[in-house]
């Protein structure tokens, strides 16, 4: 059942005198900073959240969530650009080792960019959403060409190219490429089914995802 504002506060209650007491030293050693090695660039989906999937404790991971876990590519703009820095922060300060772009199963952010419901809409009625999207108008094309628009055949060609289109767009970020040439930094691809919860992971050179485990 979904919480209530007040269940939320109630949730922490419980946190404060359970978890959080019986990890008490673990949060003392995070006072000091943090050194998680794996970044996750994930949807703001309340239904996939990294830490539960992948079963972590606080401080493993450095986490960033947004409509349909996507990347923009590197660009010098003026601009408020929060995945940007969110990346850059990650890399080139925490240093982690990995960058893991989980994409997941009925994703609206990806259902919207196919049938491009949105499109056209004014900002704070839409808009914003569409002008975020809208970094998968090139992959639609071939998929709604081939798939049509709607369908869940359609949708899952939709948020597997989500994940490929970030991947391309972390290695626009000259600090990213420079990292992954000299083989600090790896990049990986996943995807979270929500109908069975069974993670799939890209192979990058057959372009495949698949199931983990």
């Amino acid at each position: 059942m979904e919480k209530s504002y007040e269940g939320l506060l109630e949730g922490y209650a419980r946190f404060r005198s359970g978890a959080w007491h019986n990890q008490h030293d673990r949060w003392e050693e995070l006072r000091e900073g943090q050194s998680p090695q794996t970044m996750v660039i994930a949807c703001s989906d309340s239904r996939v959240d990294p830490a539960q999937i992948f079963d972590v404790d606080p401080g493993e991971i450095f986490v960033v969530r947004n409509v349909a876990a996507m990347v923009p590519p590197f660009e010098t703009t003026p601009g408020q650009h929060g995945v940007s820095a969110a990346l850059e922060f990650a890399v080139q300060f925490l240093k982690v080792k990995h960058v893991m772009v989980m994409g997941h199963g009925m994703c609206g952010g990806c259902q919207a960019a196919l049938t491009q419901s949105m499109h056209g809409a004014e900002p704070g009625e839409g808009g914003f959403v569409a002008q975020w999207i809208g970094l998968l108008d090139e992959v639609r094309e071939p998929i709604a060409r081939e798939l049509g628009t709607t369908g869940r055949e359609a949708e899952r060609a939709m948020e597997h190219a989500a994940v490929k289109v970030s991947l391309a767009n972390l290695r626009t970020f000259p600090c990213v490429a420079e990292k992954e040439r000299r083989g600090s930094l790896k990049l990986h691809g996943a995807f979270f089914a929500i109908s069975d919860g069974i993670l799939h992971v890209l192979d990058e050179d057959s372009g495949e995802f698949n199931t983990f485990g």
